[in-house]
């Protein structure tokens, strides 16, 4: 191999090769796209990002009919259809079908968060999620749903929001046959049948389906109030109780008698009216 790296000792055996490869070092990127200006160390890697803009996918999916842009990505995605999980974790034996799963994987074990939060020091083991937490400092809510104008910080938040305006339950208990927006909501349901209670306070011994619900319960005895309202300054252990009393100072009353219109804060106030 006559072409040898300088800066990192790395042969090649042609020069063209061997010149873009140079340009690791010298951040040299000479092809340009005329549509966003985003550059390029290699007019391969150009050509594929060009079919962002033009839409073109040309590898397809035998199985399902879905459309890449690369020949990589559509091997990775026919992994879903072969249940192939080529990278193995030696720690744990886990499987993944990417590399790069496995390489955040790894971090489980290893403990690595080399991602940190230059406003509060919280460090995280990918940059997807420092990404996302980095919305609680600067309150950025990209995704909006085109229904209702809801906005929301996270793609997944978004997602489950959807299902409100489409009705859309896929998560059904086998049991009895109820539905759930959410997997986890399914869960929950499920430990009423069979009557686990996974969440176990160690200060009195009560168990929780939810983990929520036990966080909330563990204040009983901490005495924690988190929510506190801005107008009066009352502190309370759940944000429904603070949502509440916030009613007081707005005036709000959602509520409704549908006989005679009263309407009223809370929806017990509501029932005891219905009854007299």
């Amino acid at each position: 191999r006559p072409y040898i790296c300088t800066q990192c000792g790395k042969t090649f055996n042609r020069e063209e090769h061997f010149k873009i490869h140079q340009r690791v070092h010298t951040g040299q990127k000479p092809y340009t796209c005329t549509q966003c200006g985003k550059s390029f160390s290699q007019v391969t890697h150009l050509n594929l990002h060009r079919r962002i803009h033009t839409g073109e996918k040309p590898y397809t999916c035998t199985q399902c009919g879905k459309s890449f842009i690369t020949g990589s990505r559509l091997k990775i995605h026919q992994r879903l259809h072969t249940g192939e999980r080529p990278y193995h974790c030696t720690q744990c034996d886990k499987s993944f079908s990417r590399r790069n799963k496995l390489q955040l994987h790894e971090r489980v074990h290893t403990g690595e968060k080399p991602y940190s939060c230059t406003q509060c020091g919280k460090s995280f083991s990918d940059s997807g999620s420092l990404k996302k937490h980095w919305r609680v400092h600067t309150g950025e809510k990209p995704f909006h749903c085109t229904e209702c104008g809801k906005s929301f910080s996270e793609r997944g938040s978004l997602k489950l929001h959807r299902r409100i305006h489409t009705g859309e339950m896929p998560y059904t208990c086998t049991q009895c046959g109820k539905s759930f927006m959410r997997n986890d909501r399914l869960k929950q349901h499920q430990c009423i049948h069979t009557g686990k209670r996974p969440y176990t306070c160690t200060q009195c011994g009560k168990g929780f389906i939810s983990q929520g619900g036990f966080k909330v319960h563990q204040r009983l005895h901490t005495g924690e109030r988190p929510y506190q309202c801005t107008e009066c300054g009352k502190t309370f252990s759940e944000s429904g109780s603070l949502k509440t009393h916030s009613r007081i100072h707005t005036g709000e009353k959602p509520y409704r008698c549908s006989t005679c219109g009263a309407a009223f804060t809370r929806p017990s106030q509501l029932t005891i009216h219905e009854r007299t």
